[in-house]
């Protein structure tokens, strides 16, 4: 009988069978990217650890692969490149083996094939400190020519602010009412992304002058737009989309909504910033996304604009002191 285990496999087999069935070849390193195809080659790297972006307890080890590769993959779409390599270092502590290491490594495979990676490679390291997943993703970009922001162009996002962060939160306060909050529970253990919204784009025709990954809440991808464009920003409190039970179960976490939206983040959410004289075709096209709001003259800076019309500042989210 084979032995299942690390000390048994070994390394180097251990990750020639983890590729057995992924349709990806193993010890490709160094992944070759050929860049004539392209005039724009974008590199996009994370770390996630666990007990700061994850807690094991109650993450499915299949979806924590996934939701790993969705974390590159959309900040390659967020800046309209085409993902092509993803090379995938997992530090395995000694709690977890081979076997649930199987289960988070099909979770990545499952999305780089889903986002149409052409290559994919994996290292095998020991950790002391938990569970540790590091990725780092390349892509191309077409070199087609991105719009001039101005003001009053639109900012769209591509689903609900805050789901994620009260998904955590049912998980942890809420762990009788599981499939009350099933939405949310989604948005936090098994994001998705649309794998053709780079297609749509080109097809459409639309040039959006700036686009980010929100992970971090809206603020932070709100003052980012800031600082890129040299522009204020205006987001209407009142344009957000929330997923349904936000109000009442804010109302039973004492969480306000909007500063969940605004500050919770891992909520993986496409924004874009859309020249409005194209917001026409956008939309028809774009029937998943939402405005929040609009870029504005330098001086107004950023600012979150309530339903009585008073003007709040939009202030960077304390996510380095943030744990899961």
């Amino acid at each position: 009988m084979e032995d299942k285990t690390f000390a048994g496999l070994g390394r180097v087999e251990a990750i020639r069978q983890l590729f057995e069935g992924s349709g990806y070849e193993p010890f490709q390193e160094p992944l070759f990217l050929d860049s004539s195809e392209s005039d724009y080659v974008t590199t996009v790297s994370k770390v996630l650890l666990e007990g700061m972006d994850f807690d094991l307890v109650y993450f499915p080890l299949k979806h924590l692969g996934y939701k790993s590769v969705l974390a590159v993959t959309g900040e390659l779409y967020a800046v309209r490149s085409t993902p092509k390599t993803l090379s995938v270092v997992l530090g395995i502590s000694a709690k977890l083996d081979f076997k649930q290491t199987e289960e988070i490594w099909r979770g990545v495979y499952t999305a780089a094939k889903e986002h149409g990676y052409k290559a994919l490679s994996l290292e095998l390291l020991p950790s002391k400190n938990g569970l540790s997943i590091s990725l780092a993703a390349t892509g191309t970009e077409s070199g087609v020519s991105r719009g001039v922001a101005c003001s009053k162009d639109l900012i769209c996002i591509s689903g609900r602010l805050g789901a994620a962060y009260f998904g955590q939160q049912v998980l942890e306060h809420k762990a009788d009412e599981l499939e009350k909050y099933k939405m949310m529970l989604a948005s936090y253990l098994k994001p998705e992304l649309d794998a053709t919204v780079l297609q749509r784009l080109t097809e459409s025709g639309v040039n959006p002058s700036f686009g980010y990954f929100v992970t971090r809440g809206l603020s932070d991808a709100v003052l980012r737009l800031v600082r890129d464009s040299r522009l204020g920003v205006k987001i209407y409190a009142d344009r957000i989309p929330f997923e349904g039970n936000s109000f009442s179960l804010g109302k039973e976490l004492n969480i306000d909504p909007i500063s969940a939206a605004m500050n919770g983040g891992d909520d993986y959410i496409l924004l874009y910033v859309v020249p409005i004289a194209q917001f026409e075709r956008f939309s028809k096209e774009f029937k998943d996304f939402e405005v929040v709001g609009h870029l504005a003259q330098s001086e107004v800076g950023a600012v979150l604009v309530s339903p009585d019309g008073l003007e709040h500042p939009v202030t960077a989210p304390g996510w380095l002191e943030q744990s899961v």
